[in-house]
């Protein structure tokens, strides 16, 4: 129960790594706004523990949705201690000169807009009250990007970047700001990264990560999980590598 008595906010919350997340968090027990584009995910999560997570409908990527995750979290369970920007999209691998621009719109989206909006709904409420540990997902793709998935690894990139400049700016008013780096998880975003979901381009990309084995949604809540408990209370700026030791 190291998350017992705070309130979270988790975008993308409704399958893949979010999911993971949003178990993992309430099982540590903490009260959840889980936000996602998708009604039907959002209901079928939540319907595990009605008490400890509220689904909510919302685009996170505008400053009406982040705000309206924010007062929902108020009004169900008090003032929030963690939100958490998991909200994200895959990008299928095409050389870096043949994206259109709708997909590198769309790629762009979530990832960046997110974190800014966040920060304007969270952090007033997070200096007032002198605490607060955001976390947001990253990839190992914004530390050792993978070929034709350049605009995806750029993206993710910024988020890093982003959770560095947050954790030095937010640290005098003892708010945390980390990052998690997941290698691609056997989620339904897989087949977008890889192209194909082959046994043979499985092999391929496996071959890549020292551990053999994709991320799971587990592997992401129990990352999760920690750095936004009080035993993580002096780590701040780290973009921590839940990996297998693909980025070694």
């Amino acid at each position: 129960m190291r998350l017992e008595g705070k309130t979270a906010i988790i975008t993308g919350g409704g399958s893949g790594f979010g999911e993971g997340i949003v178990r993992k968090l309430v099982a540590e027990g903490a009260k959840v706004v889980l936000v996602d584009r998708d009604a039907a995910n959002a209901a079928r999560v939540a319907a595990g523990d009605q008490a400890a997570i509220e689904p909510l409908v919302a685009d996170v990527a505008s400053a009406e949705g982040f705000e309206k995750a924010r007062d929902t979290a108020v009004e169900r369970f008090g003032r929030p201690r963690i939100p958490l920007h998991n909200a994200r999209v895959g990008a299928r691998p095409p050389p870096l000169g043949a994206i259109a621009r709708a997909a590198l719109h769309r790629l762009a989206h979530p990832h960046m807009p997110s974190l800014y909006f966040g920060a304007r709904a969270i952090v007033p409420l997070f200096k007032g009250q002198k605490s607060g540990a955001i976390l947001n997902v990253a990839s190992t793709g914004g530390v050792s990007p993978r070929p034709n998935l350049t605009w995806y690894n750029a993206s993710k990139g910024w988020v890093i970047t982003a959770t560095r400049g947050m954790a030095v700016e937010l640290a005098p008013f003892g708010i945390r700001v980390n990052a998690i780096n997941p290698v691609a998880g056997d989620t339904p975003l897989l087949k977008t990264f890889m192209g194909a979901d082959t046994p043979e381009v499985r092999a391929k990309f496996l071959s890549t990560i020292p551990l053999g084995r994709f991320s799971t949604p587990e592997d992401m809540g129990n990352a999760a999980a920690f750095l936004c408990s009080d035993e993580a209370s002096i780590i701040t700026g780290v973009a921590m590598e839940v990996d297998g030791g693909r980025c070694i």
